[in-house]
C-alpha cells in the first residue's frame, strides 16, 4: 500500500479544501494517507482584517503540523500552496528549506512528488509556481509525476503540470467540477505510479 503525504499551506482555506479532495481520491485509490498543513508563520494580528484567513487559521491551527518525518515516512508526497508572485508561499518555502538535513542524508530522494496550487486570477502564476516547486524536488532526487494530458479531464482544466484552482472569496469550500476532476486524477496518478515503482523495486 502506497503511503501518501499531502503537505500543504493554505491562508484563506482554498488549499485546505483542495487537500481534503486529494486525500479522499487517494484513499479511494488504495493509499494510506497523511494530511498535514504547514504551520502559519505570520502573526495572526497581521491578517486580522482578512476574515477568510483568520477563519482558516482558527480552523486548522490545532491540526497536525507537517514535519520532515512526514516526508520521510511517505512513498509519495503531494504538496499544495497558493501562488505568491509566481512561486510558492513563504510558509511552504520555509518548510522546504528546513529539510536540508534530510536532503543531505538522501532521505528525500526516490519518492514520487506532485503538487497543486491556487491563484486569485486566471493565469495568475499557477504554472510557474508548480514548475518552481518542482525544481526544488528535482534537487532532492525526487520523481516528478505531473498529470500531463493523461486523462480527458486535463483537456478541460488545461494544466499539465499539476492541479490548480482559480480561487475567489466565494468558493473557499467549493471546487468547480474541472478542478475537482483534476485533483482526483492527480491523486490517482500519483498513487498508481508509486504502486508501480514499489512493485518493480
Amino acid at each position: 500500500m502506497t503511503k501518501l503525504a499531502i503537505i500543504y499551506y493554505s491562508a484563506t482555506g482554498h488549499g485546505t479544501t483542495m487537500a481534503t479532495r486529494v486525500a479522499a481520491a487517494a484513499e479511494a485509490a488504495g493509499a494510506e494517507v497523511r494530511v498535514r498543513h504547514v504551520a502559519e508563520t505570520r502573526d495572526p494580528a497581521t491578517f486580522a482584517q482578512n476574515p477568510a484567513w483568520t477563519a482558516n487559521y482558527e480552523a486548522t491551527k490545532d491540526l497536525p503540523v507537517a514535519t520532515g518525518d512526514d516526508v520521510v515516512w511517505a512513498d509519495a508526497v503531494i504538496f499544495g500552496s497558493p501562488t505568491r508572485f509566481g512561486s510558492v508561499a513563504a510558509q511552504l518555502r520555509d518548510f522546504l528549506d528546513g529539510l536540508g538535513g534530510l536532503w543531505s542524508q538522501g532521505k528525500l530522494a526516490d519518492k514520487v512528488y506532485a503538487a497543486f496550487t491556487s491563484t486569485n486570477t486566471l493565469h495568475g502564476g499557477q504554472e510557474s509556481t508548480l514548475l518552481t516547486l518542482y525544481v526544488t524536488l528535482m534537487h532532492w532526487g525526487g520523481i516528478i509525476v505531473a498529470p500531463g494530458y493523461t486523462d480527458p479531464s486535463k483537456f478541460v482544466d488545461g494544466n499539465p503540470y499539476g492541479a490548480s484552482l482559480v480561487a475567489t472569496h466565494d468558493n473557499i469550500t467549493d471546487i468547480d467540477d474541472a478542478t475537482a476532476a483534476a485533483l482526483d486524477h492527480l491523486a490517482r496518478r500519483v498513487v498508481s505510479v508509486a504502486d508501480q515503482l514499489a512493485r518493480s523495486g
